[in-house]
């Protein structure tokens, strides 16, 4: 009863006006020291985008800036990499892949496929993996590589190559070695090879390479005419950066296949 009756009390308190308990003057003020902070992030905001807008406003317009340079051929080297396809086909693409890349995996899920069957099973397209695991948002994409070139030592690169982008989930060493059982790889000389770091001077070479070519994301294709004289190396006179669709790898190899 006596509970209840302060509690009548307090209600009609705020009914008719009467102060709030003390309690919640202290509630207030914390209320109006953020809204305080909130105004002074606002403002600091507000400065910010001002001097970006002034920034902005130096700049050149979109009319009088430079356009982006055409791509410039260049030689690539293929040597010690994964190759599928005629080693004679006059077109070579070179891709440079991230195992933890969602856009790789994309190309090699959907587009790969296609550009397989219609130009690499034909015979008119060399087909070269390298590696290009970007460490600082995919930590473990360096180790995956490594796994790919591990199973290549037993000739079943491309078959790693698929689990990998296809039933990789936690890129962790149990996978490495599921999908090795999986592939009936020896099982000793893998993980001799997965634990020695055999592979790793490959991968850095391959990023090494990546870089001095242009490469700063993935996927990146180099692609041109083979060399017949040297087969480790080709003419890449075009550039695709990211997991373009069928049609433009078609449109792209159909006009380096008529210029042969």
């Amino acid at each position: 009863m006596f509970k209840r009756f302060w509690m009548v009390v307090f209600l009609s308190g705020i009914l008719i006006g009467v102060k709030a308990p003390v309690v919640w003057s202290d509630e207030v003020g914390t209320l109006k020291g953020e809204i305080e902070d909130l105004k002074e992030g606002q403002k600091a905001l507000k400065k910010d985008m001002n001097e970006i807008k002034a920034l902005l406003k130096g700049l050149t317009t979109p009319r009088e800036r430079p356009a982006p340079q055409p791509f410039k051929p260049a030689d690539v080297s293929i040597e010690g990499s994964p190759v599928l396809g005629d080693a004679n086909a006059p077109v070579t693409i070179v891709e440079f892949t991230d195992y933890q890349c969602p856009f790789c995996r994309r190309h090699a899920t959907g587009t790969f496929g296609q550009i397989e069957k219609e130009y690499v099973k034909t015979g008119k397209v060399r087909y070269v993996l390298r590696q290009f695991p970007l460490k600082s948002i995919h930590p473990n994409a360096a180790k995956a590589s490594e796994a790919t070139l591990c199973a290549g030592d037993q000739g079943r690169y491309w078959e790693m190559h698929h689990q990998i982008f296809n039933k990789t989930k936690t890129f962790n060493n149990e996978e490495w070695l599921l999908h090795a059982n999986a592939l009936k790889l020896n099982m000793k000389a893998f993980n001799d090879c997965m634990e020695s770091g055999k592979k790793a001077a490959k991968v850095e070479q391959d990023l090494k390479d990546g870089m001095a070519l242009g490469i700063r994301g993935t996927p990146g294709f180099f692609i041109g005419k083979s060399d017949p004289s040297d087969p480790d190396k080709f003419r890449a006179v075009e550039f695709l950066r990211g997991a373009y669709p069928y049609s433009k790898f078609k449109e792209t190899i159909d006009k380096i296949l008529k210029s042969s």
